[in-house]
């Protein structure tokens, strides 16, 4: 591989050279320019230059050109030839030439005559952002690549090579020669050498050479940037390209896994001992030896190196990965290119015995202010004075304290390990996670953390000097109120935090790799992080059950004994809290839940106060609130009862603000009634006809009678003497009345025309298809919908007129479009001509049962 540092092109201009040889010269010249303009005496002998665009053949035909022009102000005049080149040349004007292809002989002609060329999408983008037409000593077709610098590497065709750095000049861009820091992008054709090894180390981007292919393909199209994230990463050189890798010492599991991520990202996989093999990823936990003497050229590498190549998204220098044999004198250290900024094992290990604000102090990772624990002023535990008679107190008191430190040092390898590397800006690659999905991970666990380092240095305090008398109940006493405010937010979302993390897991192979890496060392314990978070949940109850030990220990005299049990009290109201808070969290997801599955559902059902008690399946028995056998069901909350269908065409889906689709709603909208309006719950008896049925009595605001709503339960799970005792509960809680069996009546079936014979029979099932069909025949005819009262109206007038009494012209009008459609249906429609009939007979009964009742 030989990287050449100039070639000559086929119009004989150098290719290869820095740009900053041209570039640097243009500001000088435009100095000079701007010196010499203003100096009075050069201005009376030297004529003004005004900068001319000259459109060459077919951009003098393109309308867009022309009127992107006009508006930056600049005069401009068409050429058909090269040959009216010399009658347009005059000292007068600079000129600039558009031209609509730069591959064909007119561009390569004004090339040959150092011409200033610029392509069509340049004058376009000046227009549309108001500036003057770029300066530029190449010819520049676009600027999708303007304020790039390019670097190559590993190209041994001059041909290709020269190609690839006319396109990067004809977009913008700029070619260094050597790598430094200011290249912005290398372009790789092969991932050995010095240039991809610095390059990685830099976390620049390697590109492979069709970005630069694809970038060309796309110069007409305004605004195009080719640096863009989503372009620029279809084009990455992977991790794994030019390596065939094997695995050796891992399960079945773990190296079917890890064979799809090396496919995944650009590698290929053969049995170990294979001669075509490149890398050996060993175990280095279980392999003690290897099986056979490896060649010079394979890598034998540590799983670390396969797992960092990953997430850095770029291969990672072997050399600092190689595996060797455990009986080694000298083992090489393994500093991963992944945490070049952070601490090495030992380093880690020592530091995990104190707080993280010591941890902060030495290293400059902690998302916490500086601060001088006390812990740095004093003695560890290892020095801790041991009284020469150990009491049964003061060995509780021990273990509380040594719990306590473990778990801040839990706490401090979460933050230190996982959640800083991850808020991270400038990792390479790019974020592994975003922001959001961090939050949801790790959530309150910095504010838990800063809490129980305090409460682990006053433990010390306490423990170093040492008195019987010595209050330990006062220190959870103290925090107390911390501990509320701190500990629900985590422990509620704790699965969310679970589901996020083996989603992201499962999704992002850079997380999984970041996982794998960090899950390996010594700092976790070979623990997951999901192993580690849980850790939280499980503290307060571990130091209540401490706590209860300590107290026994304690004797009666002893001032701390009325203390502890105060603060065993709180600890308690601390972990009550949490679960009614949890219970809260949960209660309003239910809730938000219902809304997503009915169509319709009123937004006021969203309240803070409300919370969703029951969920019931039933079908209608009656003409309300739906028609008889449509499948309803019923949300009983603290204070409403949310009735909805299931609906008959189920189409959409939701997607939730976090790109979650959800499955579409399968439940339509009836009705929103707060429990106030129930005025008795009726338990209808069993008999032959009628089996686990119930109605309700409703008083709605809008009608002048009481509402006879009557179900049929389908949920086997609940019976319905619970359901009513349920209901009745509410209710009662609702209008606030304490004798809540009051509302209960068993009624007969008979007397309220309640029944649930045949409802899944094939009569009845086509009825119900008849009834529909209707209702579809009605509304396909219906220049407008007609309400119910509206409707009630229309057949009163009707009856009037029959009584004797004219009916007027509107009246006529609706009577005969009754008439139409149900001569169209076929059949006289229940619903529009026994309507009055049956709302005499209904309030008849209504009446009589109320009567009854009351």
């Amino acid at each position: 591989m030989a990287d050449n540092s100039a070639l000559t092109s086929t119009t004989g201009s150098t290719s290869l050279a820095d740009s900053s040889i041209f570039d640097s010269k243009v500001p000088e010249t435009s100095k000079d320019n701007l010196f010499i303009g203003s100096t009075s005496c050069v201005e009376e002998e030297m004529p003004q230059i005004e900068t001319r665009v000259i459109l060459v053949q077919e951009a003098g035909k393109q309308e867009e050109l022309i009127k992107a022009l006009k508006e930056i102000k600049v005069p401009f005049v068409k050429m058909e030839s090269v040959e009216e080149f010399k009658s347009l040349d005059s000292p007068e004007f600079e000129n600039v030439f558009i031209v609509m292809d730069f591959q064909d002989s007119v561009f390569n002609e004004l090339y040959k005559a150092d011409c200033r060329v610029i392509g069509p999408p340049v004058v376009l983008n000046c227009a549309e952002n108001g500036e003057p037409l770029p300066f530029s000593c190449r010819p520049l077709y676009c600027t999708s690549m303007m304020n790039l610098v390019l670097c190559f590497t590993g190209f041994r065709k001059k041909e290709e090579l020269v190609r690839l750095v006319t396109l990067v000049h004809h977009m913008g861009g700029v070619i260094r020669k050597d790598f430094n820091s200011k290249v912005t992008h290398l372009v790789a054709n092969c991932t050995q050498g010095e240039k991809f090894r610095v390059a990685v180390s830099l976390g620049t981007p390697i590109m492979k050479p069709e970005w630069i292919y694809k970038a060309w393909e796309r110069r007409n199209e305004q605004d195009f940037c080719a640096s863009v994230d989503d372009f620029r990463n279809e084009f990455k050189v992977p991790p794994f390209q030019d390596c065939i890798l094997s695995f050796l010492g891992f399960s079945d599991e773990e190296k079917t896994n890890m064979e799809e991520m090396t496919k995944m990202q650009g590698g290929n996989c053969l049995p170990v001992g294979d001669e075509r093999c490149t890398h050996l990823i060993v175990e280095e936990n279980i392999v003690k030896e290897l099986p056979f003497e490896p060649s010079k050229k394979l890598y034998v590498v540590k799983q670390e190196w396969f797992w960092g190549s990953i997430q850095m998204d770029a291969r990672a220098g072997e050399t600092m990965y190689l595996y060797e044999k455990a009986n080694t004198p000298e083992l090489k250290k393994s500093v991963s290119l992944l945490s070049l900024n952070t601490p090495n094992s030992n380093r880690k290990r020592r530091r995990l015995k104190e707080t993280l604000a010591q941890l902060s102090r030495e290293a400059d990772l902690s998302p916490f202010p500086p601060q001088t624990p006390k812990s740095c002023t004093k003695s560890s535990k290892n020095s801790t004075p041991i009284p020469s008679k150990q009491s049964a107190r003061w060995q509780v008191a021990k273990e509380l304290y040594q719990t306590e430190s473990n778990y801040v040092n839990i706490l401090a390898t979460i933050i230190q390990l996982f959640q800083v590397p991850l808020e991270e800006e400038g990792q390479r690659g790019g974020p592994i996670l975003a922001p959001e999905e961090i939050k949801t991970i790790f959530g309150s666990i910095p504010d838990i953390f800063d809490v129980h380092t305090k409460i682990k240095d006053d433990l010390e305090d306490l423990i170093v000097n040492w008195d019987e008398s010595k209050s330990i109940g006062d220190i959870f006493l103290k925090y107390s109120k911390d501990l509320v405010k701190i500990y629900p937010p985590f422990v509620n979302f704790f699965e969310m935090s679970k589901e996020t993390i083996i989603k992201c897991e499962k999704q992002k192979p850079r997380f999984h790799a970041f996982l794998k890496i960090n899950q390996a060392k010594p700092e976790c314990g070979r623990q997951s992080l999901v192993e580690l978070l849980i850790r939280p949940v499980q503290r307060l109850p571990s130091v209540v059950l401490l706590l209860n030990d300590l107290k026994k220990h304690t004797s009666e005299e002893n001032p701390d004994k009325s203390t502890l049990e105060k603060a065993i009290g709180s600890l308690k109201e601390v972990m009550t809290h949490i679960n009614e808070d949890k219970r809260k969290t949960e209660a309003q997801k239910q809730i938000f839940d219902v809304v997503y599955e009915v169509d319709g559902c009123p937004a006021n059902l969203l309240s803070s106060h409300r919370s969703l008690v029951q969920r019931v399946e039933t079908i209608s028995l009656g003409e309300h609130p739906c028609d008889r056998g449509e499948q309803v069901t019923l949300f009983l909350f603290n204070d409403c009862l949310e009735i909805a269908r299931k609906r008959h065409k189920v189409i959409g889906t939701f997607r939730s603000p976090h790109g979650q689709t959800r499955p579409p709603a399968s439940l339509k909208h009836i009705h929103l009634m707060p429990l106030s309006q129930i005025k008795k719950v009726l338990d209808i008896r069993e008999t032959e006809d009628c089996h686990n049925a119930f109605a309700l009595l409703v008083r709605p605001p809008t009608e002048q009678a009481n509402v006879l709503l009557s179900f049929q339960m389908t949920s086997e799970e609940l019976p319905k003497e619970n359901w009513l005792k349920m209901l009745c509960r509410h209710v009662a809680n609702t209008i606030c009345k304490a004798d809540a069996e009051n509302l209960i009546y068993t009624a007969d079936p008979e007397s309220f025309e309640v029944n649930t014979k045949d409802m899944d029979s094939t009569l009845s099932r086509a009825s119900r298809a008849i009834k529909k069909t209707s209702k579809k025949v009605t509304r396909a005819f219906s220049f407008s919908k007609t309400p119910k009262r509206a409707l009630r109206r229309a057949l009163m007038a009707s009856q009037s007129s029959a009584e004797g009494r004219s009916p007027s012209s509107n009246e006529k009008h609706v009577m005969s479009r009754l008439a139409s459609t149900s001569s169209l249906a076929g059949i006289p429609s229940p619903s529009l001509v026994s309507l009055p009939a049956f709302f005499e007979r209904r309030s008849h009964t209504l009446s009589r049962s109320t009567t009854h009742l009351i």
